[in-house]
């Protein structure tokens, strides 16, 4: 079984930081493409970043600049580097991966629990 544990959310002052990480467990599993979505109250839920298996990064222009996504493929880990963080980045923020299963030799989507950002005065 596949599971996406996160953690580092978390209340902040508008341009503060906070760093997100997202780790995907379970036996003959690799992981693919990772990501960050996010979901605001009364908003749809939007990609905020993906990266790569090779590391290859891309942004909502929303926060662009401002945000930095990393992977440790050794600990199948992605991580969500936030800075410059604005009220309007308040949001459930969900870790996603596309992993291989060596099992069934197929591709899976799967979603973390979600991690809450809040960026208030």
């Amino acid at each position: 079984q596949v599971q996406l544990v996160e953690s580092g959310g978390g209340l902040v002052q508008p341009g503060g930081s906070l760093r997100l990480s997202c780790a995907a467990s379970g036996s003959g599993l690799i992981t693919n493409t990772m990501g960050w979505y996010r979901q605001a109250p009364g908003k749809q839920r939007e990609l905020v970043a993906i990266i790569s298996s090779g590391g290859n990064p891309n942004y909502a222009d929303s926060v662009k600049g401002r945000f930095t996504i990393s992977r440790d493929n050794a600990k199948n880990t992605v991580y969500l580097q936030t800075n410059s963080l604005k009220p309007e980045d308040t949001a459930v923020y969900y870790c996603y991966a596309n992993v291989y299963r060596l099992t069934t030799r197929r591709t899976y989507d799967y979603w973390g629990q979600g991690t809450q950002v809040t960026v208030s005065s």
